[in-house]
């Protein structure tokens, strides 16, 4: 494994507090593999022998029922996905695939499970990231369930632009496709929303967004950290 890719993994939030010791004990059974676009590294319902690492390029976290598809989350680097089945030793409760060409670590499961025993500050960080992600989850159900399909566009627009630095244009980090499917909408309902947020000062062209008036598009949004802080 390359050297930058140990600190890089290092700084996350999961591994930043191990002992030194404890950490090269659960990295010695790493190894990195590089895949190319649309490669499936995760079936739902099958056991969980990885903890995955993004370092570079993309994942679609992808929910299956009865030959359908919905997109539950896109992984950027660097970030982990999968802990929660890779401690409980479960069945994956989503598939996984690369977006693009990626680069990743694979983390034996029953290493972070020894890990987790072995180290106190590794187990509170196991704790907290479980914690953040439940809170997501519950975050993202209010946001599905409270709100139109204009209002969900909306906020997710907002806080891309803030990720953008506030920027007036910036670029849809994912195809409309699967925008609509992460919205939980259809590409047709997409569409319409996107027409209706015209009047708001906002015109989406091809994967262009250009937001002319923040302060109408947020009283559209009403965000509010009970839903929208990733933070919290």
């Amino acid at each position: 494994m390359r050297s930058n890719d140990l600190s890089e993994i290092r700084k996350l939030d999961l591994f930043k507090d191990m002992q030194d010791e404890s950490y090269d004990t659960l990295m010695r059974g790493a190894y990195v593999q590089n895949f190319p676009p649309q490669v499936e590294l995760i079936t739902e319902g099958e056991f969980c022998d990885f903890l995955y690492i993004l370092v570079e390029g993309s994942v679609e976290l992808v929910g299956e029922w009865n030959d359908s598809e919905t997109t539950m989350a896109i992984i950027q680097p660097v970030s982990t996905f999968i802990l929660a089945a890779a401690v409980k030793d479960a069945p994956c409760l989503m598939s996984a695939r690369t977006l693009e060409k990626s680069r990743l670590v694979f983390l034996p499961s029953t290493d972070v499970r020894a890990g987790i025993e072995a180290d106190n500050a590794f187990a509170r960080a196991v704790v907290e990231d479980l914690a953040k992600c439940y809170r997501g989850v519950i975050k993202n159900a209010k946001g599905l369930k409270l709100r139109t399909s204009i209002e969900r566009l909306a906020n997710y627009l907002l806080k891309h632009q803030k990720k953008a630095g506030g920027a007036a244009r910036f670029q849809l980090a994912i195809e409309k496709r699967r925008l609509a499917s992460y919205l939980g909408m259809t590409p047709e309902n997409l569409s319409r929303a996107i027409k209706s947020l015209r009047p708001y000062g906002v015109v989406i062209d091809g994967a262009q967004v250009e937001i002319a008036d923040n302060a109408d598009l947020t009283v559209l949004a009403k965000p509010t950290p009970l839903i929208d802080d990733s933070q919290m």
